[in-house]
């Protein structure tokens, strides 16, 4: 079902150029925690230390044969099936392409990753991606006041969440309008 809106595959280590191209946009690290722009052997450090946790799990959004954008789930609990996850999509993506990168996400997590929830945390300053999450079926559920510091100030971080029994009701319409679009 999920394959008219691309795919999300393995990483491999002949991308990792392109992952760090995408990562070092300024229009990247701007919404990002980790704001520097990152040396190869930063990079390199990261990947060697990423693909040997379990977990974490990153991977490489694909549409139409095209990569263009990476998706990570962060502390995956099996125990208590729940994770964080992030995006970043190239900043050549066309339009759409967020939305295609989050249904296919919430698809891993819900399905092949078997979670009950997924959650994450976004700088209150990106309102875009606040709000696509919010589409996506996921709640608000804090504000970390204050909570990192950028550019001089303190930013807040929301915190949303989503579990998956509110995923599976909005599921199927979702994809009919992501699919749509075209």
């Amino acid at each position: 079902m999920s394959s008219k809106l691309g795919l999300l595959r393995a990483i491999d280590s002949s991308e990792l150029e392109l992952v760090l191209n995408w990562r070092n946009a300024p229009s990247v690290r701007a919404n990002m925690y980790t704001r520097h722009e990152i040396s190869w052997h930063e990079h390199l450090d990261w990947w060697e230390r990423v693909s040997k946790r379990e977990d974490q799990a990153y991977y490489l959004y694909e549409y139409e044969g095209r990569p263009l954008g990476v998706v990570g789930f962060t502390q995956i609990n099996e125990g208590d099936a729940n994770s964080s996850w992030a995006f970043y999509a190239s900043p050549q993506a066309p339009r759409g392409t967020g939305s295609r990168m989050e249904f296919l996400a919430l698809e891993q997590a819900f399905g092949p990753m078997s979670l009950h929830r997924l959650h994450c945390e976004v700088l209150d300053f990106n309102e875009p991606v606040i709000r696509l999450h919010k589409k996506f079926g996921f709640s608000v559920e804090g504000i970390l006041r204050e909570h990192h510091w950028i550019d001089n100030c303190f930013v807040d971080v929301v915190r949303l969440g989503i579990l998956q029994s509110e995923w599976e009701i909005i599921r199927d319409n979702l994809f009919l309008k992501l699919t749509s679009i075209r």
